[in-house]
């Protein structure tokens, strides 16, 4: 199992236990996904999730994000048993707990910044003025509060990136689950996302990323290594190693 004690005796706000995920089950294109995978992730920690392509780590990713359901075993997503969960609990808990920001970007064209910060909002039945102030304090978090009024055509990738990360955090959700966020970026502009992941990380928000790259990945304080559908290893980021070197 990949686990890590509790922090100050809370539940981890992830938690796997042997989960299995296969897809055409007893069909002849069988695949199976994930392998008996066990993970814990605490409250403030800021988790890689590598591998390959083919290696899992998508599906876990969805499984996690509650956009799928294990074919067997357990999962608890800030303490709730997700297999609870009809597709609306599921929905539900996804708008609470979790913020999505993917490689991608998955920005309206016609929308400014602010209205595409404030839409999660709508379907949470926020009132505009409120939600419109919710998004412009988002952006600000993520400093581009100069850039509301900009549509997605005139921001840079790095930029764009930032926005759908306010997106992520407009319901203050205590864990931010990234899908290869830097993917679709040059180097500088992916170092400077994944500081700020560090940043939110120390405003308290849970960081899980998910990534090809061990560059990308050395920047979290774990790194849980997906290889044909199991989790073979856990691995310590650079930042712990630097904590540990300046202690």
């Amino acid at each position: 199992m990949i686990a890590n004690p509790a922090i100050n005796g809370a539940p981890p706000v992830v938690r796997i236990e042997a989960v299995d995920k296969t897809y055409n089950a007893g069909q002849p294109g069988e695949v199976k996904a994930l392998r008996a995978v066990s993970l814990r992730i605490n409250g403030g920690e800021f988790v890689a999730i590598m591998g390959p392509s083919g290696s899992g780590k998508t599906t876990l990713m969805n499984i996690i994000g509650c956009l799928d359901t294990p074919s067997s075993g357990s999962y608890w997503c800030g303490g709730v048993d997700v297999a609870t969960l009809n597709a609306a609990g599921r929905a539900e808990l996804r708008l609470r707990q979790i913020g999505f920001v993917f490689q991608g970007f998955h920005l309206l064209p016609r929308q400014n910044a602010l209205d595409n910060v404030a839409l999660p909002l709508i379907y949470a039945g926020v009132p505009r003025a409120q939600r419109l102030a919710r998004a412009r304090a988002a952006l600000d978090q993520v400093g581009l509060a100069d850039r509301a009024l900009h549509r997605p055509t005139e921001l840079s990738g790095g930029q764009q990136q930032r926005v759908a990360i306010a997106r992520a955090l407009i319901n203050a959700p205590p864990i931010v689950l990234a899908d290869e966020p830097t993917g679709a970026l040059d180097s500088r502009t992916g170092e400077e996302i994944l500081a700020l992941f560090t940043t939110l990380q120390r405003q308290g928000h849970t960081i899980i990323l998910i990534t090809h790259d061990p560059e990308v990945a050395h920047h979290a304080d774990r790194i849980c290594v997906m290889r044909d559908g199991e989790l073979h290893e856990e691995l310590v980021g650079s930042k712990s190693l630097a904590r540990k070197e300046q202690s």
